[in-house]
């Protein structure tokens, strides 16, 4: 496994959002990553029963905040060498690229999926 320090930057990938970033603090199991960009954003609705719509209740999930810090599993971290995309340009092609996506998925799931985008997209682009 990769070795990091502080200060480097790294993919990260947070539940089911893939961030760039950097590290901040090295701890046991984690490395404490700020989040620059977003390569991914998260999946909506359950973690335990992903892409079902049947769940108790449907979550709304957002991506990490520009310089929010996550505790990552340090086998979920990896080398960046690119340009950091801007936080707001990376966050709207994450989203993009999830409705394209979802889209082309008709199911339930993906239905409820994409509100769930239209009402976090309403409160990230103010």
């Amino acid at each position: 496994m990769a070795e990091f320090k502080i200060g480097d930057r790294v993919t990260a990938i947070y539940k089911t959002g893939k961030y760039i970033g950097e590290i901040t603090e090295e701890r046991p199991q984690h490395y404490l990553v700020r989040v620059l960009a977003v390569k991914k954003h998260p999946m909506q609705g359950d973690l335990h029963n992903p892409k079902s719509a049947d769940v108790l209740v449907f979550h709304e999930r957002r991506a990490l905040a520009f310089r929010e810090q996550a505790n990552i599993p340090k086998q979920m971290v990896k080398h960046f060498e690119d340009e950091v995309p801007e936080y707001q340009t990376s966050l709207k092609e994450a989203i993009n690229v999830m409705k394209k996506e979802l889209n082309e998925n008709p199911s339930e799931w993906a239905e409820m999926s994409l509100k769930m985008i239209d009402s976090l997209e309403k409160d990230y682009f103010k």
